[in-house]
């Protein structure tokens, strides 16, 4: 799978089965730029909607351990949002690496349990959202009426005057 967004790294991860499984070696430090500091779990039920999300400073690494997610990515870094969109799934093998300044949001077609990883801690200054229907980024969701946050449901239309600056 190819990401037209500079920055966005997909992987496809190498598993190693034999008669007892599978191993898989998730992600190796110096195919990042920063170093990761905080591992997550995230469990969504099927049509929770999480996002749209993005970070002036921190990146994510999310991986998929169970379920089916159908993601969004949407670069802020220019003068116009490109969006990609397309699906995650469990025992695919695949990491999605996301840079600060592209917004990011899923949806879970079926339950997701997901692990990702972040390279801050924590911070409430670098939390920063845009409405997950937003008309200019277009996105086309497989449901119209998603469960979402209270933070989700009020994110703001994206309003390139607004934007911090990126690092």
């Amino acid at each position: 799978m190819t990401i037209d967004i500079p920055g966005v790294v997909v992987s496809q991860r190498r598993t190693w089965p034999d008669q007892r499984g599978d191993f898989l070696e998730l992600f190796r430090s110096d195919e990042y730029p920063q170093a990761f500091v905080q591992f997550n779990h995230s469990f969504s039920r099927a049509n929770v909607l999480r996002g749209l999300h993005y970070h002036q400073h921190q990146a994510d690494l999310w991986y998929i351990v169970r379920g089916l997610a159908q993601v969004a990515l949407a670069d802020l870094r220019g003068d116009r949002a490109h969006v990609e969109v397309f699906d995650l799934a469990a025992g695919s093998a695949t990491t999605v690496f996301i840079p600060p300044g592209v917004a990011h949001g899923y949806l879970a077609v079926e339950d997701v349990d997901m692990f990702y990883a972040v390279t801050r801690t924590y911070d409430l200054d670098d939390e920063h959202g845009v409405a997950w229907d937003d008309p200019e980024l277009g996105i086309a969701w497989r449901v119209r009426d998603p469960v979402l946050s209270e933070r989700d449901r009020t994110n703001p239309q994206l309003r390139w005057q607004d934007l911090p600056s990126f690092s």
